[in-house]
């Protein structure tokens, strides 16, 4: 059964239209005119598709004819197309026209952007705190004269080991304060309940389990 997940993401919305129409809506590379009144022809064609509605087809459609890609394409001599890609008219003067000055508009727009924010970066370093020079007197720690005399350290002593002991079934009660086996290194917890040969306890990580006698520690 095929998904009627709705699409609601603009970029997924194309990708379905190039997975749909690729002989009109091309993915990659130089793209191609599309047809005047394409869009009523899309919303036709999909009128029984679940996934896209009008509305998030009419965003996808403007976002694709306003792309650079696509102004671009606008050219003289280039022949727009329909939903399979078959020709369907030169292309009008004053719509070459309108997609040059849609380009041109829109990339100075985007250089102007890109300079505002490059010319914030400036600003923000240049007022950023100096940092204050280091007195002539005074030498980095790791320049600091050293002794020739090296003084040993007293290393430190260790932690005195715990030895842990199996525990006795018939010795361990409710809340008592037990280690339990798990891996290499044993974790403290609180008995919980004891049925029979299954010991429950809670993990001071907040991890409640359920172990056999053998590998309660005390």
């Amino acid at each position: 059964m095929e998904s009627t997940e709705k699409l609601t993401d603009t970029n997924a919305i194309l990708a379905y239209l190039y997975e749909t129409f690729p002989l009109c809506f091309i993915a990659e590379g130089e793209t191609k005119p599309l047809k005047i009144g394409l869009f009523q022809d899309l919303a036709e064609r999909l009128a029984d598709d679940s996934k896209v509605s009008k509305t998030q087809l009419r965003v996808a459609l403007r976002r694709y004819t306003n792309s650079w890609r696509y102004l671009k394409c606008i050219k003289e001599g280039a022949q727009r197309v329909d939903l399979d890609g078959n020709p369907c008219g030169e292309l009008d003067p004053e719509h070459i026209e309108h997609a040059k000055a849609t380009l041109k508009e829109s990339q100075e727009k985007a250089k102007a952007r890109r300079a505002a924010e490059s010319a914030k970066e400036g600003e923000a370093k240049k007022n950023r705190p100096a940092r204050k020079p280091r007195p002539q007197g005074d030498k980095p720690r790791n320049e600091r004269p050293r002794s020739d005399k090296k003084v040993a350290r007293k290393p430190k002593p260790a932690a005195p080991a715990v030895e842990l002991v199996p525990a006795v079934l018939e010795e361990l009660k409710p809340s008592q304060r037990v280690n339990v086996k798990l891996g290499m290194t044993p974790v403290a917890g609180v008995i919980l309940d004891i049925n029979k040969e299954d010991v429950h306890v809670q993990l001071d990580s907040g991890l409640s389990v359920k172990v056999r006698v053998e590998h309660i520690l005390l």
